[in-house]
């Protein structure tokens, strides 16, 4: 594998090592869910440290274990600074960088405030396996328990002078709650039962001396709203914060924006109430503005693009509601979506696509001038942070030959790299990316990542299998990225196929108008979209059209269960977590109001666009043998899709075989289920594709191996 430079950071090379490794074998499936990956860096406040995550695979325990690591930022030196067999996330520095504060399950040996364990509105003691807060020195020592919460903590943030720790969590379970489970044991009023976060307090310094934890008051009194996103005012005289109606997905978009005062608890102030969802403050340097993320009352902010936007503190304070009128649109010029980072001194900063690629943006708040401040073009920049001046950045990063890699650098400065996850590959005989673009059906300019063989021969004809991703608002890059936990893509590359990821319309990067094209058009233009993707690899002369295959999960899943019952020109299908019927989907997903955004219609409304794309509708036409994967607990989307597809496809003489993986939901992500799911793909293509027997010891057949699709 050739490693070459990543790319700069604001002017800034990243200096990589080139070399050229000679490989020996293909990577198994166990050896790539092995593979090691970081995340979430977080710079310290002088730049000295740079704390990230790093999960690893634990098979005994059957678990993805995330820890926290230490990278010196002068010696680039790194160590592991949390152990144990619970993870460790969400690292934030304190404002001195003396302590650097996470939330993990473990427990500890520490006793309540004894004066606090018979106050309803204060700390209790903590549910076993309750995520609290933590902290530890960078310079090292044990990590120290802060928290024992009688309730999970969602989110936390520490206040501007390091004395305090703001935190998002639920009231502990009241007596009420539990008199009900005691008398008619455990159930659930659909969309009624729910525990809503409030806002509470924790003192830091009454904990430093580690004899005993530290007591938390609480600051937001509103049982009728759900609180996120905390953050302090830069004189840390107030909080601001976003407040649900509940903290159910479906209600996303009553989000509005609030503030409180922390001299002052009990109800907070609404300062933000547009229609749609209005999250993520952030507080202008001199805490006069608030800066947020918003639809801007955008009826259908499913798929049109979110903005930043901002308002005046003492303007909305003082008025009962806000209006459209009082909020300035800081990003309407900018065609994407916007992910909100900080309010630097130099400007808002911001993360957004520009088709594949990502990077980070600055707006002029008094011009609304928008300035790219990453480079090249080809960046894919994932997480960032930056330092008490905003001069040193911490992020990650990965390209067409490196996993993603933690990097810290400056204005005008080489950036260095803090990690070598790449490395772990070194004797793995890998595949190349490459991107490729062609028109669809109706003439949009479509792409897509093309993966090649190790040793790709374009003289000759390799079978093409369709990698579909979900969102539909997600986006394939052309990265290094082996080890994909859902298809086996490194494993159908050394079996000589080719695969090809579209991004279809829909898919984020594109701009709005893009984003939009599969409204009411769910299933149809997608397809168009994937079908012009096959046929366009077919004319570079390099696929064998009669060794055709497609998988997808989620919107990925539902694309590859609508190409069954739509197209016989796959040798088979694969559907993950898929919807079958949008009528099904409606009345069962977490999720409601994605149907009613993207059809623009409940199926009480409009019958016909449910029925025109939904796979269901032609099942009857179905002729390509589909494997069906599903979470048994799945709320975004229901298990009742996969089984109305199983039964349909058997109806009508189709083979097909249906696989529950027990006990998870949307997403399978224990070692051992993604082996299987990895397994069962692996399986499925090699013998409709490839046209392999199925393994005896195969995971696909049934315990007893009752069920032989081999000879269908």
């Amino acid at each position: 594998m050739n490693l070459r430079p990543l790319g700069r950071l604001l002017g800034g090379a990243i200096l990589l090592a080139s070399s050229t490794v000679a490989f020996a074998a293909a990577p198994t499936i166990d050896q790539l869910l092995n593979v090691k990956n970081v995340s979430r860096p977080r710079i310290s406040p002088d730049a000295r440290f740079v704390a990230f995550e790093k999960t690893e695979t634990d098979w005994k325990e059957n678990a993805y274990v995330t820890h926290l690591w230490l990278a010196d930022t002068q010696s680039g030196r790194t160590f592991q600074l949390t152990g144990g067999k619970k993870s460790t996330t969400d690292a934030q520095w304190s404002p001195d960088g003396r302590w650097l504060a996470f939330l993990t399950e473990r427990e500890a040996d520490a006793i309540a405030p004894p004066d606090e364990k018979t106050e309803k509105e204060k700390t209790a003691d903590a549910k076993p396996d309750s995520r609290q807060i933590w902290i530890i020195s960078p310079l090292g020592g044990e990590a120290r328990m802060l928290t024992k919460h009688g309730a999970k903590i969602d989110s936390y943030r520490w206040s501007p002078d390091g004395k305090r720790l703001a935190f998002a969590a639920p009231v502990p379970e009241s007596k009420a709650a539990k008199d009900r489970k005691e008398k008619y044991s455990d159930y659930e009023v659909y969309e009624e039962d729910y525990e809503q976060n409030q806002l509470w307090l924790v003192d830091v310094a009454a904990s430093e001396d580690g004899a005993r934890l530290a007591a938390a008051t609480r600051l937001v009194n509103d049982p009728k709203i759900t609180v996120s996103d905390v953050e302090w005012s830069p004189d840390g005289s107030r909080v601001a914060f976003t407040g649900s109606a509940n903290p159910m997905l479906a209600f996303g978009g009553t989000a509005d924006l609030y503030t409180i005062e922390v001299a002052k608890p009990g109800t907070p102030t609404k300062i933000v109430a547009l229609e749609g969802p209005d999250d993520h403050p952030h507080f202008s340097p001199d805490g006069s503005e608030v800066a947020f993320s918003t639809s801007l009352a955008e009826k259908y902010f499913f798929y049109t693009n979110g903005h930043i936007a901002s308002v005046k503190l003492a303007a909305v304070l003082a008025k009962p509601a806000t209006t459209r009128a009082d909020v300035t649109d800081l990003t309407a010029s900018f065609d994407e979506d916007t992910e909100l980072l900080d309010w630097a001194p130099n400007g808002v900063l911001f993360r957004a696509q520009q088709k594949t690629r990502s990077h980070v943006f600055r707006i002029d708040p008094t011009t609304k001038a928008i300035a790219r401040v990453t480079a090249p073009d080809d960046f894919f920049v994932g997480d960032v942070s930056f330092d008490r001046t905003f001069k040193n950045w911490a992020y990650s990063a990965a390209d067409a030959t490196h996993v993603t890699e933690i990097f810290t650098g400056r204005a005008s400065a080489a950036a260095r790299k803090l990690t070598d996850m790449t490395a772990q590959f070194a004797g793995m005989d890998l595949g190349s990316v490459e991107l490729v673009s062609w028109k669809s059906k109706d003439g949009t300019p479509i792409e897509g990542v093309l993966h090649k063989p190790a040793k790709f021969d374009p003289s000759r004809k390799y079978p093409l299998l369709v990698v579909i991703h979900g969102g539909p608002t997600g986006v394939s890059r052309p990265v290094f990225n082996p080890a994909n936990r859902t298809y086996p893509i490194e494993a159908f590359l050394a079996k000589g196929a080719l695969v090809l990821e579209p991004n279809y319309r829909g898919s984020a990067g594109y701009g709005a108008k893009f984003r939009a094209l599969n409204v009411r058009n769910l299933g149809v233009g997608d397809m168009w979209d994937v079908m012009s993707g096959v046929d366009a690899m077919i004319a570079r002369g390099s696929v064998d059209p009669t060794k055709l295959g497609a998988m997808g999960w989620s919107q990925g899943g539902y694309i590859s269960a609508f190409l069954a019952t739509n197209t016989d020109r796959f040798k088979a299908i694969s559907d993950g977590a898929g919807i079958s019927d949008w009528t099904t989907y409606y009345v069962n997903t977490d999720i409601t109001p994605f149907t009613r955004q993207y059809l623009q219609a409940t199926p009480w409304d409009d019958p016909k666009v449910y029925a025109l794309t939904s796979p269901i509708t032609n099942i009857r036409n179905a002729k390509t043998p589909t494997l069906i994967q599903h979470g048994e607990k799945d709320k975004r989307v229901p298990p009742p899709n996969a089984f109305e597809l199983y039964r349909g496809l058997r109806d009508v003489g189709v083979p097909s075989t249906l696989i529950v993986y027990a006990g998870f939901g949307h997403g399978i992500n224990k070692p051992k289920s993604n082996r299987a799911v990895l397994q069962h793909n692996y399986d499925w293509f090699s013998h409709w594709v490839f046209g392999e027997e199925i393994p005896k010891d195969s995971p696909l057949r049934g315990s007893g191996a009752v069920v032989d699709h081999s000879g269908e």
